[in-house]
Parts: structure tokens; C-alpha cells; sequence
């Protein structure tokens, strides 16, 4: 009787602290079609106040409202062992897309990730430069866990024993459709924390979800446009001499040129450094920028944030500092006001102050065994894995503040990021090298909130070098990144001449480039998105199904499986890179025309094609009605008070509509409403002739049109 007693107790404890441990949500409306989702005691550093991110609240408004995507009922959370379990439903059909910056994968369903910041190391499992705790389903919601924790996320990967769509156990012995990953109704999230808290965001869409988080961290970056024009990165220890006439041989062979990356060797010390320059390779830091400058070429450098002993500011720094090193240098506690006046103090004086564009800033994501360890102790009382997974987002918070204070837009290079960092001035890259993979990367840092460059450093082939500058100047960062290898846009004599002719329309492009991150910054539309956020790539899917059949659907079978080597550029342009060793490639237009970006052919309507575009071009498509505004072939972006013609090019036969965006391209006076939206349109009569209209210039805001004109490519 004793040990049944004893059992029915046990049995009542274990269903009392199950009940107990189940939380009721508490909800919030914070924007149209957004709400936040609270459980127990969130923590109150996590990745939105790390980095200070701001709602665009008119761009929410204006994106809608919408009703809540998912059942309330289903969401579920429960604390335990200290510990935050969350679970949101699957539909049996819905794919999904996110969880931080991947490259090797863009459907994530079934997968089991730990979202933890570090180098990418060859394999989707979590652990990259962006772990952003965000995922979008194909049926049109995103969810976002405001946290920064190691997440442990088990992605539709588990099943409940007493689920609501459990599905039925099968005997592998003599069922052929038995499965060893059996169907999950749920995403499962595990947060290190005794509460947290957590956005639901609706479509009707998967863009619009997008859309809507990257509007609640503030929209995205609207770059200065010379962001968007040409740059290399030198070797490591070049001279000012060295520099100058690297600018002189671009300048000479007529290949566009922005601005110039010093590497590690413009500092005194470097791993660790000191943020000093070195006399001896740059002896006048001031007249050496204000040369580069005058001929129209800015200067990024090259840091990492750890403090070197011999560091001017290293015996200030250190009491606000960790109690590890990395490579022996002190890490500054970005969370300290102390540390950051310290830190940016030195970056602005010796540095900003004197005519320094932006940054690069490398090794603030990993790896294990030189970044601090998790037992480290921040004098904030942050712990290390919260540092770790916000490090990153600090540095390019504060290091973006300096530049706003000043007016004065950056854009730069950064290892780390996070949600919440969807508006700060940087573009992600790494050490990896696998031009399919960068490709991949590109597409999911649409799903992330975050910009990736596939950049070019030095090639097998003269044939991959092309490949990969192509793929270069379709992307957020026109980058060659020579720091070793010393390599030039001619190094590869064999294709100079089709590698400049993609520089010169990098630049030819820049009004459009330059419009479309406005719409990132202002709408929250990511200008390098994955097909499945194209309208008629998916939507469709499942009306053209006639046969279960998928090889007499060509079509339905290629949409079905995982694309990552083609994208969306902007609102009008679908890019297919090459690779090298290849001669052709196949490409899946959405539903809908789309004609040729170089020629104005028309190419298909919701198939898929194969191509052989030759050596020098790579794929391109223009949908329908499509406007491409173009620019001349400038060697440097426009200055603000430059006015430059502008030849509209039209494709199709569909009315056009393009929303051209105008501001001074380098101030945040567009912050104050100095900014303009010019509606152009196009549309052929009956008898094929072009109407076209450009809306007058807004008194007292930017006009930099001069001539414009028009052409239609598809005759």
C-alpha cells in the first residue's frame, strides 16, 4: 500500500509541476499586423536593446494591418529548470526559411540548429556570423525570439507523444514508407533564460513578414552611394605610396573606384591592436586621407576591437574590460559607457576626425578557440554567451553613431551580426571561399535581416575570376578583397576587358541599386531576397498541378525543390550566376514574362529554361513592364550636389511603374524629409509607341536628374 501511495504522489508532483510550469502568454499589439509575445521575466539585455533598434513605425503603418496568422491556442510556452520552452505550429505543407545567415541551405525545415555566433565552418548547424533567431514560413508569418541566448531550435525535427497530428508509427520491417525523421507539427524552441520575449509577424505574404521585421529593427540601411561603387582592399602592409599608386592604376586603366580598404599593416600593433598609425608605413595619416579624398577616394580600415598593452589607451581601457584576452589583447566591454568613450574616442581622434570613411571589423564572431570562452567575467555583469552573441551588434551600433553624429553616412565591412541589426551600415563577409555557397548566403540574407558579399580575392582560372566578379557586382558590396593575394581587376589579363565592362555597369546601375536599398531602409523590402519571396515563383504551385507525375510538370518539380543558386535583385531583376566549369544552367522564371536584362528578348513565362550565355554575361531577367533606371559610367559615385542623365530602360510590354529614389547620397538629412520618391512610368499605344512620364522634382527637395530618357529593350 506504501508504494502505491508513495507512486500516486510521485504521479500528482509530476502533473502539478507540469501545470505550473505551463505559462500563459501575454500579448501585445506593437504595429500593424506585429505583436509581441511575453513569458515569464524576459531578461532585459537581449538583442533589441543591445543594439538600440528603433520601430520604423510609418513604414509599419503603411505596410498594413493584417489578423493574427497562427492560433493563439497553439502557441505554447512552458518555464522549467530555468529554463524557456516555446512551440509554435506547423501546417503538414509550409516550408521554412531563415534562422540565420546559412549557406549551404535555404529550406530549413526538419533541421535541429543551435543559433550561436561564430565563423561559418562548413555546415549549416547554427553556428555563423548571423545566427538571427528569425524564421518565415511559406505560408505567409515570421516569428522573431528576441534573445540573447544559444538558442536551441528543433525546426519541425520532434514529435510530441500526444500531439494533434501525430502521425502513425509504421513497422520498418515491411512498410516502405517508413521514415526515420516521421512528420512534426511543431517548431520547438529552447531559450537558456526563466522567460522571454518573442514577435509574431503576418503577411498576408512571406515578403510582407519579412518586411515587417526588418521594419521593427528600424528598416534597413540606406548606404551613402559610394557605398555602392567599387572597392579593393590592398595588401596588409602597404605605404601610403603604395596606396596612391594603387588609386593611380585603377584611375589609368579606367576602372570605377570608391574607396580603398587598409588592412592590419596601417596600424602600429596589430593582434592585438593599438588603433594608432604606423609612422613608419603612413608618416602624415591627415595629408595622406586628404589626398586620397581629393582624388575621390575614401579609406575604410581594417580593426578588430581587441586592445594591445603597448596601446596608447590600453591602461584607461582596461578596468572596463574582460577577464580573458583574446591573443593577448583586452576586450573592452561595449556595454560600458566607459569602455565605448574610451574605444571610440581613440577611433574618432586619430581616425574619423581626420577624414576616415568607415570600417572593417574583423574577428568578432569566432572561433572557440581564440574568441573569450563562456566562462569569461564582463565587469557589466553580461555574461559571456550574451557578449558573444551581441558583440558584433555593438561594435557596429557605436562605431555607426560616431558617423551619425558627424552627419556623415558609412558603410563597412563586419564579421558578426544579430537580430535587431538590420539598419546598421555594414555588410557581412568571412574566410570561407565557395562561390556556390556565397551565392546561398546571399539569398538567406533575406531572410535574415542582414547584407553578404560573395567578394572576389584570387581565382584558380581566369574563367572563375569572371565568374566571381559577376556575381560581385550583383550583390550589397562590389568587393575585390586582395589583402593577401595583391589582386587587381586586370590581374587576369585573358578576361580585363569583360571584368571592367561588369564594373562599369555596377556604376551604370547605381540609381537603381540606390533606390532599392531606399526601399529597404524605408519599406523594409530586402534588395537581394530569395525566389521564394517572389510573387508567381510558389503561389501558383499547387493550381498547375494536373498529374502526380512532377517529370511532366518540369516546372512544378524544379519549384518544389531547394534553389540556391538563383535571386531576386531588387523589384525587377532576377540574377542566375554562373560558376566556373560550367557552360550552361538551367533557370526558373516565375509566373509571368521575363525578358533578357542585356537584349530585351523575351525568355519565358513561368518555366524553366536552359541557358548558354557565353563567357561574358551572366544571366539577368527583367519582368514585364520592368523599368532598370541607368546612369552614366562614372569612375566615382555622384557627389550630392551632381546632377547626372538618367536613361529609363523599359522591357516588355506590360505598363511600368518606378519609384526613383533622390536624396544628397551622403548626409541623414533624409532623416528630416530631404529625400524624394519620383514616379516614373511607362506603356506602349496600340501602334507599340513608348508613353512615358517622370513626375516633377518636389520644391526644396534633392533633384540630381539632368537629362532623362528612354529606351524600350524589347522591340
Amino acid at each position: 500500500m506504501n508504494r502505491i501511495v508513495k507512486y500516486a504522489a510521485c504521479i500528482l508532483l509530476l502533473l502539478l509541476s507540469t501545470r505550473l510550469s505551463a505559462q500563459e502568454i501575454q500579448w501585445e499589439t506593437v504595429a500593424p499586423g506585429v505583436w509581441k509575445g511575453t513569458i515569464g521575466k524576459p531578461e532585459s539585455y537581449n538583442l533589441l536593446t543591445a543594439v538600440g533598434a528603433k520601430p520604423a513605425l510609418e513604414g509599419l503603418k503603411a505596410a498594413g494591418d493584417a489578423a493574427f496568422p497562427l492560433s493563439k491556442e497553439e502557441i505554447t510556452a512552458k518555464l522549467r529548470d530555468g529554463k524557456t520552452y516555446l512551440r509554435f505550429p506547423l501546417d503538414k505543407k509550409e516550408q521554412l526559411y531563415g534562422f540565420g545567415l546559412n549557406f549551404q541551405t535555404v529550406h530549413q525545415r526538419g533541421k535541429i540548429l543551435q543559433l550561436h555566433v561564430d565563423h561559418y565552418g562548413g555546415k549549416d548547424n547554427g553556428r555563423t556570423h548571423a545566427p538571427t533567431p528569425f524564421y518565415v514560413s511559406s505560408n505567409g508569418y515570421g516569428v522573431f525570439v528576441n534573445s540573447a541566448r544559444y538558442l536551441n531550435i528543433y525546426a519541425g525535427s520532434a514529435v510530441l507523444r500526444e500531439g494533434k497530428n501525430v502521425p502513425e508509427a509504421k513497422d520498418r520491417n515491411t512498410d516502405k514508407s517508413w521514415s526515420s525523421r516521421p512528420y512534426s507539427d511543431g517548431v520547438e524552441i529552447l531559450v537558456p533564460a526563466e522567460g522571454v520575449e518573442f514577435y509574431v509577424f503576418a503577411g498576408p505574404k512571406p515578403l510582407d513578414a519579412v518586411r515587417r521585421y526588418n521594419l521593427l529593427n528600424g528598416g534597413g540601411v540606406l548606404p551613402p552611394r559610394w557605398g555602392l561603387g567599387f572597392t579593393q582592399r590592398v595588401k596588409t602592409l602597404f605605404t601610403a605610396s603604395d596606396v596612391e599608386a594603387e588609386a593611380k592604376a585603377f584611375a589609368d586603366k579606367g576602372f570605377p573606384l570608391d574607396f580603398i580598404g587598409l588592412e592590419p599593416g596601417w596600424q602600429s600593433k596589430a593582434y592585438p591592436c593599438t588603433f594608432e598609425w604606423d609612422k613608419s608605413r603612413y608618416p602624415d595619416p591627415s595629408g595622406f586621407v586628404k589626398t586620397m579624398l581629393n582624388k575621390g577616394i575614401r579609406l575604410n580600415l581594417w580593426s578588430n576591437p581587441y586592445v594591445s598593452p603597448q596601446a596608447g589607451i590600453y591602461n584607461s581601457i582596461k578596468p572596463f574590460t574582460a577577464d580573458h584576452t583574446v591573443w593577448l589583447g583586452a576586450v573592452p566591454d561595449l556595454t560600458m559607457p566607459q569602455a565605448r568613450d574610451i574605444l571610440f574616442g581613440q577611433l574618432k581622434k586619430s581616425q574619423v576626425d581626420i577624414g576616415i570613411s568607415g570600417y572593417k571589423f574583423d574577428e568578432v564572431d569566432g572561433y572557440d578557440h581564440y574568441l573569450w570562452p563562456d566562462v569569461t567575467l564582463f565587469p557589466s555583469g553580461h555574461s559571456a554567451e550574451q557578449m558573444r552573441q551581441t558583440y558584433g551588434l555593438l561594435i557596429q551600433k557605436y562605431s555607426a553613431d560616431m558617423y551619425h553624429e558627424r552627419n556623415q553616412r558609412t558603410y563597412g565591412l563586419v564579421r558578426a551580426s544579430n537580430g535587431g541589426g538590420t539598419a546598421l551600415p555594414y555588410v557581412i563577409y568571412n574566410d570561407y571561399y565557395n562561390h556556390e555557397d556565397f551565392i546561398t548566403a546571399l539569398i538567406n540574407s533575406g531572410f535574415s535581416g542582414v547584407l553578404w558579399t560573395p567578394e572576389a580575392r584570387a581565382s584558380k582560372t581566369a574563367e572563375e575570376w569572371l565568374r566571381r566578379m559577376q556575381s560581385v557586382v550583383f550583390s550589397p558590396m562590389a568587393m575585390i578583397n586582395a589583402w593577401s593575394s595583391g589582386t587587381k581587376p586586370w590581374s587576369y589579363p585573358e578576361v580585363e576587358k569583360q571584368v571592367k565592362d561588369m564594373a562599369v555597369l555596377r556604376m551604370q546601375m547605381m540609381p537603381y541599386w540606390y533606390s532599392e536599398f531606399a526601399k529597404y531602409h524605408f519599406q523594409g523590402i530586402p534588395p537581394f531576397r530569395a525566389m521564394n519571396l517572389e510573387d508567381g515563383y510558389q503561389a501558383e504551385v499547387k493550381k498547375e498541378i494536373k498529374t502526380t507525375n512532377l517529370e511532366e510538370n518540369p516546372y512544378v518539380e524544379a519549384v518544389s525543390k531547394e534553389v540556391k543558386d538563383q535571386y531576386m535583385a531588387g523589384e525587377y531583376l532576377l540574377v542566375a550566376p554562373m560558376f566556373a566549369g560550367k557552360q550552361t544552367r538551367t533557370v526558373i522564371l516565375p509566373k509571368g514574362k521575363w525578358f533578357d536584362f542585356y537584349t530585351g528578348e523575351y525568355a519565358g513565362d513561368g518555366q524553366v529554361i536552359t541557358v548558354t550565355p557565353g563567357l561574358d554575361k551572366i544571366p539577368v531577367y527583367v519582368k514585364d513592364g520592368g523599368i532598370i533606371p541607368m546612369g552614366p559610367a562614372l569612375m566615382h559615385a555622384p557627389k550630392p550636389s551632381e546632377k547626372v542623365d538618367l536613361e529609363i530602360r523599359y522591357y516588355g510590354s506590360k505598363p511600368g511603374k518606378y519609384m526613383l529614389y533622390d536624396d544628397d547620397g551622403e548626409t541623414f538629412n533624409y532623416e528630416k524629409g530631404a529625400y524624394s520618391f519620383r514616379t516614373i512610368t511607362v506603356s506602349k499605344d496600340a501602334g507599340g509607341k513608348l508613353k512615358t512620364a517622370v513626375s516633377a522634382a518636389e520644391k526644396g527637395k534633392p533633384n540630381t536628374l539632368n537629362k532623362v530618357s528612354f529606351r524600350a529593350m524589347t522591340k
